[in-house]
């Protein structure tokens, strides 16, 4: 079961859009999207099988504002099967950590810091999954394996200076220094975050997790909420608040709003061109 179908997808939802929401899950091999009236729905294939089962737990998640329908292609549930997730570091392929090997519970982390809203029912079911197949734990010992390599718990460096590795696995979102937190009792040191380390979770450890991602998403996103959200993708560039929304004595070089008014006697100013010069204001 490799392929999940997708129900209640909002008429002006573009494919880029669907793919870009299923991809937390793991690497897309095709999607086929339809228009059913004043919906669409989508069959969404998945290279491996083990991302098909995380976007079943998607399942009454909202996408823009419809809450979709996610079932398997085969009609299994879920928790039927978890065989192609990595049982040892020699099944790895590269030190990058994919979607489908991440515990699910750090997945659905990842869509709640990014400002999709998860139902607890999938948010329970991912811990379940978890425990029950070892999946927690199996990380764990990769996120150790890898900070034995690139010594990660060693210092407190931004990632680019810690980890010899690509890009992607630099990213402080979704890298290798995301599983990573300074230490407290040696602020020049690192540490394995709690999540990872914590066998037994709880629904609201999750969101506490996603609280801490999408701090980090906002932090690689220059500090701007708006960019970290996405925003800037869908609606461009983020706009400085207006002067002209402000009181007078807010506005650089404005008179204060009790100022008396008087005439002046100095020539009017150009259209179009700044005070006393001829330059011309960009349009």
């Amino acid at each position: 079961m490799s392929t999940v179908y997708v129900k209640n997808i909002g008429a002006n939802t573009e494919d880029k859009d669907i793919r870009a929401f299923f991809s937390f899950c793991g690497k897309i091999s095709s999607l086929d999207v339809t228009t059913e009236g004043e919906t669409k729905s989508a069959a969404v294939t998945f290279e491996k099988e083990s991302a098909a089962r995380t976007a079943l737990l998607l399942d009454h998640t909202k996408l823009g504002e419809h809450e979709l329908s996610v079932t398997s292609a085969t009609g299994e549930p879920a928790d039927s099967g978890d065989h192609d997730h990595p049982k040892s570091d020699a099944e790895r392929e590269t030190d990058e950590i994919t979607q489908e090997e991440k515990p699910r519970a750090r997945v659905l982390a990842e869509y709640l810091a990014s400002g999709y809203l998860v139902a607890d029912t999938g948010l329970k079911t991912a811990i379940a999954l978890d425990e029950k197949h070892g999946v927690s734990q199996r990380f764990l010992a990769t996120i150790q394996n890898l900070d034995q390599k690139y010594h990660a718990t060693d210092r407190a460096k931004t990632a680019d200076q810690s980890y010899g590795i690509t890009a992607r696995a630099n990213s402080l979102f979704s890298g290798l220094s995301s599983y990573f937190e300074k230490a407290l009792e040696a602020p020049s040191a690192k540490k394995i975050v709690d999540f990872y380390t914590t066998s037994s979770k709880q629904v609201q450890d999750i969101h506490n997790e996603a609280k801490r991602l999408a701090e980090l998403k906002k932090q690689e996103a220059g500090g701007s909420s708006y960019k970290a959200a996405g925003l800037d993708k869908i609606f461009g560039a983020e706009k400085a608040p207006s002067q002209v929304d402000k009181p007078n004595d807010q506005v650089p070089g404005g008179a204060p709003s009790d100022a008396v008014a008087t005439e002046s006697n100095q020539p009017p100013i150009s259209q179009g061109a700044y005070p006393g010069t001829a330059e011309k204001i960009p349009q």
